[in-house]
């Protein structure tokens, strides 16, 4: 038995990274996938290698007609359970140098694309007699960092669209919650895709990058029936990241700790 047996949900942005490990996860897990991204034969090739139960869709997340589209794969499985709205793009600049276009192509595909998943999810779910939809935000959703206006004003909204979405949609079974990831071992998180990020994680109690599959652990536990309960919550999975420092000048740190050179 799979923890996700019998459900049929849309993942955004399963092309490669978080969204194709939550993807892979949940057919492991016993459900039907709709892969979505506009990388379509990064996408299809997933799709491809996760078989039968699993098909990709062309999603620009920020395009109505691309989400009828979505539903419509999805429908070929059945009843729409779960929706990941996983999809999204960070273009650092300072805010001197952001353009509107840039800022507002980061809030298209962040913001207004989970806001346009979530809409295009209340009636099918409502049908299937309720679901669970889970907004990935991040950790610059709950502080941010020089160089993320647009990333983390996106972020900062999806937290208030999925308490939103919580109160409204719950009397109809639909539980909606939002993730916080840490920096992850993505094309995003780690675009060197080296060990050359490794020094931001000096501070962090689990003092290394996360993977994706740890990220889409708690997607999985979020999408199952295990978290029937758990609605309009934050799940932070971070590394420690948001707890605040580990300080060299202080007691309680090992004199092995790589990267400090103090001794206690």
């Amino acid at each position: 038995m799979g923890r996700l047996d019998g459900k049929v949900a849309i993942v955004t942005g399963a092309a490669r990274g978080q969204g194709e490990a939550e993807a892979r996860l949940f057919v492991n897990e016993g459900a039907k996938v709709v892969l979505g991204d506009v990388l379509d034969d990064l996408g299809k090739a997933v799709a491809d290698d996760l078989g039968d139960n699993a098909v990709y869709a062309h999603l620009d997340v920020s395009e109505e007609d691309d989400w009828r589209q979505a539903l419509a794969a999805a429908e070929s499985f059945g009843p729409l359970n779960v929706l990941v709205n996983n999809a999204a793009i960070i273009r650092p600049a300072a805010i001197v140098d952001t353009t509107l276009a840039d800022y507002m192509s980061v809030i298209s595909v962040n913001q207004v694309g989970c806001f346009l998943g979530i809409r295009n999810a209340v009636e099918p779910m409502t049908g299937a007699g309720g679901g669970s939809i889970i907004n990935i935000s991040s950790i610059d959703g709950l502080g941010s960092k020089n160089g993320l206006i647009s990333y983390s004003a996106s972020k900062f909204a999806i937290r208030g669209m999925t308490k939103s979405a919580a109160l409204e949609l719950g009397q109809h079974g639909i539980r909606v919650n939002s993730i916080h990831p840490g920096g992850v071992n993505t094309a995003m998180g780690n675009p060197a895709g080296d060990d050359s990020i490794a020094p931001a994680f000096v501070r962090l109690p689990i003092a290394r990058i996360g993977e994706p599959i740890e990220i889409a652990y708690m997607a999985l536990f979020l999408a199952s029936d295990e978290a029937s309960y758990c609605t309009g919550a934050e799940f932070v999975v971070d590394g420690g990241w948001t707890c605040g420092d580990l300080e060299p000048g202080l007691p309680g740190l090992a004199s092995s700790r790589p990267g400090y050179g103090y001794t206690a």
